[in-house]
């Protein structure tokens, strides 16, 4: 699926409670931190990202005591990223992967550094208007594949369709979204997904709308009757506030549910 049609389903509509504020200093060094309420549950995160030369170094630490820290290489090798990155006090969580960017192809290579090992391998292959792209992920203990996906995708200036075969063969999903202004101010996006095991269909529609430069709303529907609307406005430059709700249309007793985020960037 492409980032547009990922944008309209799927990005911003949140049905907790969440306070960002980004700030970064002239030396390089940016600070991110979160809290979420979700339920009756509030958590929390502090990052920080440091850049220098050809090395970002991202450290994160949460309310639950756990450490996530993230090395990202460029330069190491032409055209390549080599990203390492680990948790404590989760020893086994090591990963390591490398990414190989080109014109027209990129490919992706992970490796999972615990007691089972596990091999995560995507390619992409394509021009601005067609893509191929797979991805396979590998148990070297189990001696079998995990995960493989498939899909392609066509791209034109005021539309674009992809069809993904997901879930080792179980799903399709295909979609399709469409612009009606060179602008992109308003959009469509349709998705229908079929689930072979249970003879599942899921068929979603959706839209967004540019009110102006500062806000935008964001609706969509699907056939079991979850509808998701939500609005965003962009309060002082680079701060976006976000509202956002999601009603069960089969089952109006039962309460809507609503969402706030604020994120905050000086």
């Amino acid at each position: 699926m492409t980032t547009m049609e990922l944008n309209l389903l799927t990005k911003d509509y949140i049905t907790d409670q969440k306070v960002t504020v980004f700030t970064c200093s002239d030396g390089g060094v940016a600070l991110t931190s979160t809290a979420l309420k979700k339920g009756g549950l509030s958590t929390g995160d502090v990052g920080v990202q440091y850049k220098y030369k050809n090395t970002i170094v991202d450290v994160k630490v949460d309310t639950e005591s756990n450490i996530s820290t993230t090395f990202t290489f460029t330069g190491i090798l032409p055209s390549t990223k080599t990203i390492a990155s680990f948790k404590v006090p989760d020893y086994n969580s090591g990963k390591l992967e490398v990414h190989y960017f080109h014109d027209h192809a990129n490919l992706t290579t992970a490796v999972a550094m615990n007691q089972t090992p596990a091999i995560d391998v995507s390619a992409a292959i394509g021009t601005p208007a067609i893509a191929f792209g797979a991805e396979a992920g590998y148990d070297t203990t189990l001696g079998s594949f995990t995960k493989y996906t498939a899909g392609i995708s066509v791209t034109k200036p005021d539309s674009c369709a992809s069809i993904i075969l997901g879930d080792k063969g179980d799903s399709i999903k295909a979609s399709y979204v469409h612009h009606f202004d060179q602008l992109k101010k308003s959009a469509a996006v349709a998705e229908i997904t079929r689930r072979f095991s249970t003879n599942e269909n899921t068929f979603t529609v959706g839209g967004l709308y540019a009110i102006d430069h500062l806000t935008v709303v964001k609706a969509k529907l699907n056939n079991h009757g979850r509808l998701g609307a939500l609005l965003q406005h962009e309060v002082i430059p680079k701060s976006v506030l976000t509202i956002s709700s999601e009603v069960d249309t089969k089952n109006l007793d039962k309460n809507p549910r609503f969402g706030l985020a604020l994120a905050l960037k000086p």
